[in-house]
């Protein structure tokens, strides 16, 4: 049997073969300290259980709008504007089945063979893929450590040629944990307005900032941003609601409708019930997600200091998300094999860096417990120290 090269030109997900590798190990009594984790370990707050638990009792499990129920996509134009200062109608939001599922109609909605995407490295591993699977090509452009692994405008105008359709900008980001100041965002903007490129700006880490630390919507900065930006957003990280698979992006109206259009056809609407959870998410209690936070502060905090200690290991202070990117450059391994070997012989999980596109570098997440969290850093200290 011969599979299409679309399916098999993909690459497996590092993130996901890290997270496997270390549950088989703890399946076999190992005890192992994950770093590995993309998603909170905090529980989905009780109020959105019981909406959605509610609108399964009041039989609510058939099909909606394939974009969404009204209401909800009022809620987020409700959100977009109290929060972002963006001024979205409900026909402008599209909810999805996550919002990497957001991402992906987007980029299918407006780039094909012949364009070009440029993103920044290191970069959320699925973004290339997603690219490739819409026919187009992406352009990486590598950042660097001492400008705080983020791309720069005059980087982005070098980077771009005539194909070039989108740029994707993620703020907060992952793997790195840098937030995009305003003035970045509307220097990089400017380079967008004056070729015409559209901007993907993923925001689903929007809630986790730390410090004073603000986190801006680039299609806020003005009205020639607002046309060129397709915003991507969801319920995953911020409420702790990963595997209920509802993310939701805000675009230009045609943009919009070809994405409802798009997903009419993939996969309908988002789950019903989740839908009525999202609500639940935006119109209730928003102290959990505070405290989960604050939680997220402390330890952040307390890798910071750790890992600020340890000799030739080196990291950009993160401002949001829960990761630290570490650069181990200086060990003299690569990044696989480093974490491979720490795997192995200290049985902690970190993801390498060349998942993300940069091989000097592990990503470590402080989505675990502190317990975890200290003696995972003690076995990293001393692993590194052998090397």
């Amino acid at each position: 049997m011969q599979l299409s090269s679309r399916a098999t030109s993909l690459t497996p997900s590092l993130t996901l073969s890290v997270d496997s590798k270390a549950k088989a190990m703890k399946a076999e009594g190992i005890d192992v300290c994950s770093f590995g984790a993309g998603e909170p370990d905090f529980d989905t707050p009780e109020h959105i259980k019981a909406a959605a638990i509610a609108s399964l009792e009041a039989g609510f499990t058939k099909y909606t709008p394939s974009s969404g129920i009204p209401e909800l996509r009022q809620a987020i134009a409700e959100k977009l504007l109290t929060d972002n200062h963006l001024e979205y109608k409900p026909s402008q939001i599209i909810l999805s089945c996550g919002a990497k599922h957001s991402c992906y109609n987007a980029i299918l909605a407006t780039c094909q063979p012949g364009d070009e995407v440029i993103i920044p490295a290191p970069y959320w591993l699925s973004y290339p893929e997603m690219v490739r699977l819409a026919g187009a090509e992406p352009v990486f452009v590598s950042t660097s450590e001492e400008n705080g692994w983020k791309i720069t405008a005059e980087e982005f105008e070098n980077a771009m040629t005539p194909r070039t359709k989108m740029i994707i900008l993620n703020s907060p980001g992952n793997p790195t944990g840098v937030v995009y100041s305003r003035d970045e965002l509307e220097a990089l903007g400017a380079v967008a307005v004056e070729e015409e490129i559209l901007i993907l700006s993923d925001e689903i880490y929007e809630k986790l900032v730390y410090d004073e630390t603000q986190h801006h919507s680039i299609a806020s900065l003005g009205t020639d941003f607002y046309n060129l930006t397709i915003t991507v957003n969801g319920f995953s990280k911020s409420y702790a609601m990963t595997g209920w698979r509802l993310g939701y992006l805000a675009a230009p109206e045609p943009i919009a409708k070809a994405v409802d259009s798009i997903q009419s056809h993939v996969t309908s609407n988002p789950c019903s019930f989740a839908q009525k959870g999202g609500l639940a998410a935006l119109k209730g209690d928003q102290q959990p997600v505070a405290d989960m936070r604050d939680e997220f502060n402390l330890r952040r905090e307390y890798m910071i200091e750790r890992l600020s200690k340890m000799p030739n290991v080196s990291f950009v202070r993160p401002s949001g998300a829960f990761y630290i990117l570490v650069n181990i450059h200086k060990l003299g391994l690569n990044s696989q094999n480093f974490a491979d070997r720490l795997l192995s012989k200290a049985s902690v999980a970190v993801v390498p860096g060349i998942a993300f596109g940069d091989d000097r570098t592990v990503r470590l997440s402080y989505a675990t417990s502190l317990d975890i969290i200290k003696k995972g850093l003690d076995r990293f200290e001393e692993f590194c120290r052998t090397l």
